[in-house]
C-alpha cells in the first residue's frame, strides 16, 4: 500500500442523513488520522472530502460503502480533488 498523500471527494447516496453518517465519517476519518471535512447536502446525499496517505484514503472509501449501522449505502461516487483543506476532520454545514 502506498503512503503518498492524495485528497479524495465522496458523495454517498442512500439512507444517510439522520443516520449518524456525519459523526461516524468524523471518527473513522480521525482514526484514520486524515485531514478533511463531511457535510449534508440538501439531496439527501453526504459529501466528504479527505486528505491523507493513499493507503488510509482507501480505507475511508471502503468504510464509507457500509457507513454506521443504521445507514443503507446504495452508492459512493469518487473522484480526485485538489486536497486543499484544514487540519483535522470536521462537520461543515449542509449545502
Amino acid at each position: 500500500m502506498s503512503s503518498e498523500r492524495i485528497a479524495r471527494r465522496a458523495i454517498v447516496r442512500g439512507k444517510v442523513q439522520g443516520v449518524w453518517y456525519r459523526g461516524w465519517t468524523v471518527d473513522q476519518a480521525t482514526e484514520l488520522g486524515l485531514d478533511g471535512w463531511v457535510r449534508n447536502r440538501l439531496d439527501g446525499s453526504v459529501e466528504w472530502v479527505a486528505s491523507g496517505p493513499a493507503d488510509k484514503i482507501e480505507m475511508l472509501i471502503e468504510r464509507s460503502r457500509n457507513g454506521p449501522p443504521a445507514a443503507r449505502v446504495d452508492s459512493v461516487d469518487v473522484e480526485e480533488t485538489s486536497g486543499i483543506v484544514a487540519t483535522g476532520f470536521g462537520q461543515k454545514p449542509t449545502v
